[in-house]
């Protein structure tokens, strides 16, 4: 079965954790060897976040459109999944391929997100940081925000198609992928980070997926959350979680690009979503832990 594993940049490179390449592989070794039972029995795409290392780079290298940042990270996080997955199926005697591919997603130059900033990226701050566009994170501090337009297609969704029925993991749309407009037949990076997890739900729906799982920094989707009337989501049915959704449970930094991704995914071909922490994932997969929606 197509499932879509969806990495979030915070389960690579943790808050208030340095951007050192030995952190990093020692958390993605840790989440690629909780996605074995998964990719043992379906044929997987993984897909992750580059929230906290896309901010990181563009403090470093000024004057660098956020596109090429993408295509770096997502060059750059995808390699160090595919050698620790790829050294996982050696030592589990398990033949199959591995290919990280360079993802480019179509948004609009219209959409409205350019004109309202609501995605996170780089580290936490204690203090509003004059020169940024900054706002509150739900989790703690301040952290810039960029532009997060809403993913209309997948480029290089073919080819992803092709590689999986061969047999291939593929890890794709890495960060959201690389978001490009079309100007007359031709394709043009653009400043913005789109939502790894709405890029991975248009990705599922493109390849036909039936399960996707979200991978994330909190054990499952909470209502109320942070709040003295705080309750936590086991199982729940699409329609309950759109409505809880038009109530405003699920903010746009934080949540909300979750919710909206598993609601999306679900009104297409989608059976089933998953949203956990890598500590859960195995719970979560055998229906024991995180927060399912089904339709």
């Amino acid at each position: 079965m197509k499932t879509i594993i969806a990495l979030g940049g915070n389960a690579i490179l943790k808050k208030g954790q340095k951007p050192t390449i030995e952190g990093q592989l020692f958390n993605v070794k840790k989440a690629v060897d909780a996605m074995l039972p998964i990719i043992k029995k379906n044929e997987v795409v993984i897909t992750h976040g580059n929230g906290p290392q896309v901010g990181y780079l563009l403090l470093q290298q000024k004057g660098v459109g956020l596109d090429v940042i993408d295509a770096e990270t997502e060059g750059q996080i995808g390699y160090l999944i595919q050698q620790n997955l790829q050294n996982l199926l050696r030592k589990n005697s398990l033949s199959r391929g591995v290919a990280t591919i360079l993802t480019q997603v179509l948004v609009s130059k219209e959409d409205e997100a350019f004109k309202n900033p609501t995605k996170f990226i780089g580290p936490f701050y204690r203090t509003h940081r004059e020169g940024f566009k900054m706002k509150k994170d739900p989790r703690g501090g301040w952290r810039r925000v960029v532009p997060s337009p809403r993913p209309i297609k997948i480029i290089e969704s073919d080819i992803i198609n092709k590689l999986i029925w061969g047999g291939t993991i593929v890890i794709a749309a890495g960060g959201g992928g690389i978001p490009v407009v079309k100007e007359g037949k031709k394709l043009k990076g653009i400043d913005a980070v789109i939502d790894k997890d709405l890029a991975s739900a248009c990705l599922g729906k493109s390849i036909g997926a039936k399960t996707l799982i979200l991978v994330t920094d909190i054990d499952r989707v909470y209502l109320n959350y942070k709040r003295k009337t705080q309750k936590p989501i086991n199982k729940i049915k699409l329609k309950e979680i759109k409505k809880h959704c038009k109530e405003g449970q699920f903010p746009a930094g934080n949540m909300g690009p979750k919710i909206m991704a598993a609601i999306n995914f679900l009104e297409g071909k989608g059976k089933k979503v998953i949203i956990t922490d890598i500590k859960n994932l195995r719970k979560a997969i055998d229906g024991k832990g995180g927060t399912i929606i089904r339709r």
